[in-house]
């Protein structure tokens, strides 16, 4: 018996992938049906057009619930659903009258005109939320699609767009969030993003990807911008011979079969990245697996090749030339920071502020008021962080305590206890249709209590906390990670809202970096996710050797101090 649409796309089709390139193009599950049908970035002028003016009810399901993604528009879920349905009920009933939208900030810049603005769409539209995402972007959410024409209107007048924010496209680019001011940066990547978003952000030739694509560029010269989980990431490095360039990796994913992205070897000079990186995304649109959406992510085909395959394909049918041998980036220290809060120092003399909002979660309202605050010192550049973290950039000296104290008035504090400082969490059941349960109040949670139990807490703990089993979140990249999930509550012996644990997860260590211990069998209800938190952060700090980071502890640890 068929019992779901990935069952039916396997349906006599055990011997074919879908790959473009083997001259397979006939559409294998509904999603490849829908992008076959017509390019999706089409959908606009519906919208516009149509349902704006009609209402949410006379949208039909592939557009609703398929190629809106490509405008960054996602059904919002409806209220009062629990966990436990999430994997039974049907989209439509899902599905709330309401959309989350995702606004376009590649490498997390935003001018203050552009923040306010976001800021005042999100008062007179989306009921005030504005929560900083992990791929440095705001999302909105409680957008009614008669606003939507509106929204796209104010958006774009302002020099952002919402093109591509969501679906099976190139997403918005990481990028270094400190790019253009750090003082130990190699080179400013700004000009390579701006680069590929204007030559290829609605391209039609990438439009209709296997999946969603993630980017990510960074000057740095430890990476910022966790490289080894992207799709494709140009990480800062200087040849001996060349001079500063850009070390490529590809193939990096997380999810359910999580991957570390490989390094090709290659140095790829400033002026080639724009189209080093289309003929990576070209071998993913033709050789990528269509069949299943659940191995269409790049990483398949790069587990499935090899990092030498693909050089070599990448070289001789999308670039027509070899590139030269390069050299790694540089290995961040253990227990290095890469957030960017706190007071620092430009390159120029002037100061940035980074700040941490819990878990990403703040408002229009405070959007508003961090725009007016770097206005009034002369600021006119706002940065979003992969670790949902906000930057206020181009600080005169005397202008840093006003910055400071503003920004502290908003509960946004420049010197954070730790757990508040590292603490991320996806969108959860709040409003996503994915999620098993909760996220930001949890979080919220564990920073409320820890940050009190630990207030001198004296290495960094970081903690994600994911709704579903997709890592939104990153929940094997964390010191401690919780991916949601039912779990089992022995006292009542009934199924709750829980996470599997996922310990000492560690990037940007060169050969040292692995996903998080996972520890057969052992689960946490939502409920008990601060005692948990707590009891192992007393294990770790009792039982570590001198200078010991948790990640490395929590590898090595017994299993009755992790659980």
């Amino acid at each position: 018996m068929i019992r779901t649409r990935e069952a039916s796309a396997r349906k006599n089709t055990a011997s074919r992938d879908g790959q473009w390139a083997a001259g397979d193009k006939t559409p294998l599950n509904p999603n490849e049906e829908m992008k076959a049908v017509a390019d999706p970035l089409e959908v606009r002028e519906r919208i516009e057009n149509l349902y704006s003016k009609w209402g949410f009810w006379s949208i039909p399901p592939g557009d609703l619930r398929g190629r809106f993604r490509w405008w960054g528009l996602y059904t919002q879920r409806r209220q009062g659903i629990d966990g436990g349905k999430t994997a039974i009920l049907e989209p439509h009933q899902l599905d709330d009258e309401y959309f989350m939208l995702r606004i376009r900030s590649d490498g997390g810049q935003l001018s203050v005109a552009q923040a306010r603005e976001i800021g005042n769409l999100s008062e007179e539209f989306g009921r005030d939320t504005a929560d900083v995402s992990d791929r440095q972007n705001i999302q909105l959410h409680w957008i009614r699609i008669e606003d939507v024409p509106e929204i796209f209107r104010r958006v774009e007048a302002v020099g952002l767009f919402c093109t591509e924010a969501c679906g099976d496209v190139p997403r918005v680019i990481l990028g270094s969030p400190v790019a253009g001011i750090a003082k130990d940066e190699l080179i400013d990547p700004t000009p390579n993003i701006n680069e590929i978003t204007a030559r290829y952000i609605g391209d039609p030739q990438f439009t209709n990807l296997p999946r969603k694509f993630k980017t990510a560029i960074t000057g740095t010269p430890v990476p910022d911008i966790l490289h080894e989980v992207q799709d494709v990431a140009f990480c800062a490095v200087e040849h001996p011979e060349l001079g500063i360039g850009y070390d490529l990796w590809v193939g990096g994913g997380l999810s359910i079969n999580p991957h570390l992205g490989i390094r090709l070897g290659v140095f790829v000079k400033p002026e080639q990245v724009s189209e080093v990186w289309a003929g990576v995304v070209g071998i993913f649109r033709d050789h990528g697996y269509r069949r299943l959406r659940t191995r269409a992510r790049l990483k398949f085909l790069v587990k499935a090749w090899g990092g030498e395959k693909f050089l070599q394909v990448l070289q001789d049918d999308y670039l027509g030339y070899a590139l030269p041998e390069g050299p790694a980036p540089k290995i961040g220290k253990p227990g290095a920071r890469g957030d960017h809060v706190g007071i620092n120092e430009q390159r120029d003399g002037n100061f940035f502020v980074g700040v941490a909002p819990v878990a990403g979660r703040i408002s229009g309202t405070k959007l508003q008021e961090i725009a007016n605050i770097a206005e009034a010192v002369g600021s006119d550049r706002i940065r979003l962080t992969p670790l949902q973290k906000i930057l206020v950039l181009d600080i005169p000296e005397p202008g840093v305590n006003d910055v400071v104290n503003g920004l502290r008035a908003l509960e946004l504090d420049a010197n954070p206890r730790e757990f508040h400082r590292n603490v991320i969490a996806c969108t959860g059941i709040e409003y996503c249709k994915l999620a098993i349960v909760e996220t930001k109040a949890t979080a919220r949670e564990v920073v409320k209590k820890l940050d009190d139990i630990f207030p001198t807490l004296d290495t960094p703990i970081t903690v994600h906390v994911n709704g579903c089993p997709n890592s939104c979140a990153r929940v094997q990249t964390a010191d401690i990670g919780f991916k949601g999930q039912l779990v089992l509550d022995e006292a009542s012996g009934e199924q709750v809202p829980g996470y599997q644990v996922h310990l000492g997860g560690r990037l940007g260590r060169g050969d040292d970096n692995d996903f998080g211990r996972k520890i057969r069998a052992h689960k946490v209800t939502q409920d008990g996710m601060p005692d948990y938190v707590e009891r192992v952060t007393k294990n770790f700090l009792e039982h570590r050797t001198q200078d010991e980071t948790f990640s490395d502890w929590a590898f090595r640890a017994e299993e009755e101090l992790i659980k």
